[in-house]
């Protein structure tokens, strides 16, 4: 028993090896584990203590754990046989299928990402690129019942929509998005999930990944997840505020229980100076496809300079970004209010909200004013002056210059003329036609809207 063991030396190291592998599974990683969880669970506590709506325990269960729990939801289940029976499949076969969408789906939310890096991020990009002016957020949400599930509708005026609104609520809450396939690229993939967005597949026809996206949304509004929708689907083409599509919105009314928790929509309406992908947006319209063909090394060149120029301190801006909040609309209330009301009659309700706070910028107000082809600057300082004066009347959200007409009209017709669209004597160059009128749009339409 006390005999001397030789061994050869690479079996010594391997043993020792698996002893010290042993000892820190059984020992010090628990240990560890322990240590990190309750620093975070502090970290998070501390969190919770100043935003409105706290983060829900639903976003931050373990990703593999929401995943199995989304799988073996007796209506996914239910989904799956029904798939199964009509595709002639074996159940195992369908369950794996069910599983790989619920995978596909699910975010993998991190707290320390979102605060600690996305909000940065959001606000720094935001402030470089934009003048931000905002509405009252804080009147939208003040009265919203604690227990609510809060769920922002917006529409999709640009991809740094998610950016500037992520920002705007950062210190009331943590918002969970569906994002489109173009974010399915690693590793902005796992960036964005770990932000707590989740991955819809817009054009899918199955009937097996809709139930199973249906059965998510449905289960994180139940749990009190503070989400952001676009109920348009797509980013706007042609600048106007657009019909809901009724994806989202359906799973959400088809879930609600009238015994749980309320759902607060609160509308939110975003503009831009400039829109980024204006160009693109304008060629689509024209195609009339949606598949935007974006030319990487443009974007990347373009991209490039704009950091340059902000790192030198030579950046002018891009005018403008702004937010307007609409009053919050109660699920309850609405179906207390309309009991045999479609859902088309909620998202027609909530794009009119919408289309309401969308706020009026310079750059909009001058492409709108410059549709009734004034010949000098004096008429077209009278046309915009008219126009502001109406859209006044009919109550809507002017973030104009605050030190008056020529200010708006300065910071509205010069981005015009240093891109090209305009000449100095406001002629429209040839071409630029339908980048105007995409400004002019949202203008125009809260004027016929009312």
């Amino acid at each position: 028993m006390f005999r001397t063991v030789e061994l050869p030396f690479w079996l010594l190291l391997l043993i020792l090896g698996f002893a010290a592998v042993t000892f820190a599974s059984h020992f010090l990683f628990p240990s560890v584990r322990w240590f990190f969880r309750k620093r975070a669970e502090r970290a998070l506590a501390r969190l919770n203590a100043r935003l409105d709506r706290p983060i829900e325990w639903f976003k931050l269960a373990r990703r593999q754990d929401m995943i199995t729990r989304l799988a073996y939801d007796p209506k996914v289940l239910e989904a799956v046989a029904d798939h199964a029976r009509e595709a002639g499949l074996p159940a195992e076969v369908a369950f794996e299928e069910g599983r790989r969408y619920a995978r596909e789906i699910v975010p993998a939310f991190s707290a320390t990402l979102y605060f600690g890096f996305a909000i940065r991020l959001a606000r720094w990009l935001s402030r470089g690129l934009y003048r931000v002016r905002i509405g009252k957020v804080d009147a939208a949400l003040g009265q919203i019942d604690p227990q609510a599930t809060v769920i922002f509708v917006m529409n999709h005026r640009s991809n740094m929509d998610y950016v500037l609104i992520t920002w705007l609520v950062a210190n009331r809450a943590a918002i969970s998005y569906a994002v489109g396939e173009w974010a399915r690229v690693w590793p902005l993939s796992r960036l964005i999930r770990a932000m707590g967005a989740y991955f819809i597949r817009r054009g899918s026809r199955n009937p097996l990944y809709r139930r199973v996206l249906a059965r998510y949304v449905q289960m994180a509004t139940a749990e009190g997840t503070t989400q952001a929708i676009f109920p348009e689907g797509g980013l706007s083409l042609d600048g106007r505020v657009g019909a809901a599509k009724m994806g989202l919105l359906s799973y959400i009314v088809s879930g609600w229980e009238p015994s749980g928790r309320d759902v607060v929509f609160v509308p939110v309406g975003l503009a831009y100076d400039r829109v980024l992908e204006d160009r693109i947006l304008t060629e689509a319209a024209g195609t009339g496809e949606r598949r935007f063909r974006g030319k990487p090394l443009a974007m990347l060149r373009f991209s490039v300079r704009v950091l340059w120029k902000i790192l030198r301190r030579r950046f002018p801006g891009f005018g403008t970004a702004a937010a307007g909040f609409g009053p919050p609309l109660s699920l309850r209330r609405f179906m207390a209010d309309h009991p045999d009301a479609p859902t088309e009659a909620l998202g027609a309700r909530l794009m009119g909200e919408i289309e309401k706070v969308v706020p009026v910028l310079p750059v909009p107000l001058v492409a709108a004013a410059l549709t009734s082809q004034p010949p000098t600057r004096e008429a077209l300082t009278e046309a915009a002056a008219a126009l502001s004066l109406r859209l006044a009347d009919r109550g809507a959200v002017l973030k104009l210059a605050p030190q008056g007409m020529e200010a708006t009209l300065a910071e509205g017709l010069a981005p015009l003329v240093a891109r090209g669209l305009l000449t100095p004597e406001l002629q429209v160059t040839p071409g630029s036609e339908g980048v105007l009128a995409f400004y002019a749009a949202p203008v125009l339409q809260r004027l016929a809207g009312g």
